[in-house]
């Protein structure tokens, strides 16, 4: 029997899993002296209302940028910033700030609406896509300690249709909720380590 096949087929499989580009942290780094003005110089939020960018998954990170340069998703801030991205950038940025250690949230968060917003995590099934711990996959964002505003945001902007880049998916989810499970689902989803 020739053993060749099988130990090819073992060293394929065993590889580290690659996004399909060349990872340089280093020319990341560079490109993303423009984002720590907001998001940090290791991708954790300066303030709460804009986004924790470390430990994020690099596609969801690829996709975010690609879709605020072509006009799938809209921010006054980042509109401009993206639109100077090449393809190469926002790759190389994408892969710097996910190579990066997520630090935990400082805000101060109420244990009660922290039960009720796991609740409600657990009823609309959030974990289906974000994963269970909320870690993310691929084109679905870790939001596990993300910025408590950030999160208020965002389901906010998905509830009222004003972000559709999601495919309806968090959009049909928002719509469902209220004020309130806005509230509770993001001070959960900040306490999350």
């Amino acid at each position: 029997m020739n053993a060749k096949p099988i130990f090819a087929a073992l060293a394929l499989v065993s590889s580290p899993p690659s996004n399909g580009w060349a990872q340089d942290i280093e020319a990341g780094r560079a490109k993303a002296q423009a984002c720590a003005a907001c998001h940090g110089a290791d991708g954790n939020a300066v303030a709460g209302n804009f986004p924790n960018l470390a430990g994020q998954t690099w596609r969801y990170l690829y996709v975010q940028l690609k879709d605020f340069k072509e006009g799938r998703r809209s921010n006054p801030i980042m509109d401009p910033i993206a639109a100077q991205l090449s393809r190469p950038d926002m790759m190389d940025i994408a892969n710097y700030f996910a190579a990066q250690v997520a630090r935990p949230s400082t805000y101060e968060v109420d244990e009660n609406k922290v039960k009720r917003g796991k609740a409600k995590a657990d009823a609309t099934l959030c974990s289906m896509c974000h994963l269970g711990g909320f870690a993310g996959q691929n084109e679905i964002p870790r939001v596990a300690g993300q910025q408590y505003a950030y999160i208020v945001q965002q389901l906010k902007d998905f509830r009222a249709r004003k972000r559709t880049n999601d495919a309806g998916n968090m959009t049909s989810v928002a719509q469902t909720l209220n004020d309130e499970d806005i509230d509770n689902l993001a001070q959960y989803i900040t306490s999350l380590r």
